[in-house]
């Protein structure tokens, strides 16, 4: 550039865009300049190994990675989930016996267990009728005659510490559109209940019931009335002001309704009836079950595409967090859990809490719960956001790192725009965005049950893993 041309820029009115520390954006705006701050950052956050994979997945030949994304897409958006009965663990799931115990998240062994995660296992030994006593059921642990698995490796899914035994009901739900199934316990309601960690009498009793009584009168009530659509349910609760994780006062109400003509016409007992009534009207949070046992039979379907980095899994057990990815198959990547942030029932604090737990962040891997906190407002005050805006500002973050919108499940608040729907690992990885979940904070000793709610992240280093794996599988590192 010569004199005269700098002369020029300099005799003219000054415009500036600014890239990186904001305050000087502010400085020049303070001179009355027009001046833009440009919210960019270096590619994986400077990391120059991720950067470089990043770059090379992009010129891969023929661009097979965004065509896989879109087919992994095409069918998460297709998918239709039915409520088709009740099925009972032992009659479904693969080498099952008495002496197995599903559990939520990546595979664990017991000596790696927090608390809640612990006591839940010492109930459902009892439940079973293995053992009389904590201590026996310890023991039965401690010569090895237990065997643990995670849920996900049977199609199944259960919130927070997810106990999945022999004796127990589970929703089989149906994606009609592919013909996979996908499995889900009974919510057993709030506070002192075994998926967070409670196990003394009446909570072994309650299940007992879930067992003997409810699961019975539902399963002849679906037989009468026919498969449930749940995805038309979780669109309405949306639309409602759910968010289908912390949130589905909408859809449980809605599910009621619908299954009510059915359930009256299948119980003959009137005690019975008002018990069945009273319990599945009184849970603000029964659908939830249904909700990630649909999320688990979508995401199922996007799993073993070549090239595709969808994410079809995020699952935690109190000690890690794992996610898999489509193109690897069911190869977990693992990271500490991280701790939630969020309010706590009267009495309780932070150091109470457990860190987080559960199958249940399935709902967050197709695309609602945090991922919809913007259509939820009355969600904001229960899982501790700042405002409304606030949550609707974790929506928008949310499509930075996702494939597209679900064309189903839209967000009234956000005018109408679909949820943001099929995590890509490779924006996560570039962007530095990791995934927002809404979940339940149990007690860190065993037995107490559930203190408070809140929000808490996804740890950045389980998609860094699952990227620099899918580049390896490619012969690119």
């Amino acid at each position: 550039m010569n004199m005269q041309h700098i002369q020029k820029l300099f005799a003219s009115q000054l415009a500036v865009a600014n890239v990186g520390v904001d305050v000087f954006c502010q400085a020049v705006q303070d001179q009355k300049v027009p001046a833009v701050q440009v919210d960019w950052r270096p590619p994986a956050g400077g990391d120059v190994e991720l950067a470089q994979i990043l770059a090379k997945l992009q010129t891969l030949p023929g661009n097979p990675i965004e065509e896989a994304n879109r087919e992994g897409f095409s069918r998460m958006d297709a998918s239709d989930p039915e409520w088709t009965g009740m099925v009972y663990a032992h009659e479904v799931l693969p080498d099952m016996d008495k002496y197995t115990i599903g559990h939520a998240g990546p595979p664990l062994a017991w000596e790696d267990m927090c608390g809640p995660m612990q006591g839940a296992v010492l109930g459902a030994i009892r439940y079973e009728g293995l053992a009389q006593t904590d201590e026996e059921a310890l023991q039965l642990i401690q010569e090895g005659r237990i065997r643990f698995r995670p849920n996900h490796n049977v199609q199944c899914v259960g919130p927070m510490t997810g106990m999945i035994t022999w004796s127990m009901p589970l929703f089989r739900v149906v994606n009609k559109t592919f013909g996979n199934v996908a499995y889900c316990t009974i919510n057993e309601g709030l506070g002192k209940v075994m998926r967070f960690g409670a196990n003394d009498e009446t909570v072994i009793a309650r299940l007992k019931w879930l067992e003997q009584t409810l699961a019975p009168a539902l399963n002849r009530a679906v037989e009468l009335h026919g498969p449930f659509n749940l995805k038309v349910i979780m669109a309405k609760a949306l639309s409602m002001g759910d968010e289908m994780h912390q949130r589905n006062i909408a859809a449980s109400s809605l599910f009621a309704r619908t299954l009510m003509p059915s359930l009256v016409r299948v119980i003959d007992d009137p005690q019975v009836l008002g018990e069945v009534t009273d319990f599945i009207t009184g849970n603000d949070q029964f659908f939830l079950n249904l909700a990630m046992a649909a999320c688990k039979s979508i995401c199922d379907t996007v799993k073993n595409i070549p090239y595709c980095t969808l994410v079809t899994a995020m699952s935690r057990n109190g000690t890690n967090f794992g996610i898999k990815i489509s193109a690897l198959g069911d190869q977990w990547f693992q990271a500490p859990v991280l701790m939630p942030e969020g309010l706590f029932f009267p009495g309780y604090g932070p150091e109470d809490a457990n860190p987080d737990m559960g199958d249940s962040a399935i709902t967050e891997t197709y695309g609602i719960g945090g991922f919809t906190m913007g259509a939820s407002p009355a969600v904001v005050r229960f899982v501790g956001a700042e405002s409304v805006q606030a949550a609707m500002d974790y929506t928008s973050s949310m499509y930075q790192i996702t494939q597209g919108a679900n064309r189903q499940l839209t967000i009234p608040t956000m005018d109408f725009r679909g949820a943001p729907m099929g995590i890509d690992v490779r924006k996560v990885v570039d962007t530095g965005i990791t995934p927002v979940i809404n979940t339940g904070m149990a007690h860190k000793q065993p037995g107490v049950g559930q203190v408070g709610a809140g929000i808490v992240r996804a740890p950045m280093d389980c998609f860094t893993q699952a990227l620099k794996a899918f580049a390896q599988s490619l012969t690119l590192t």
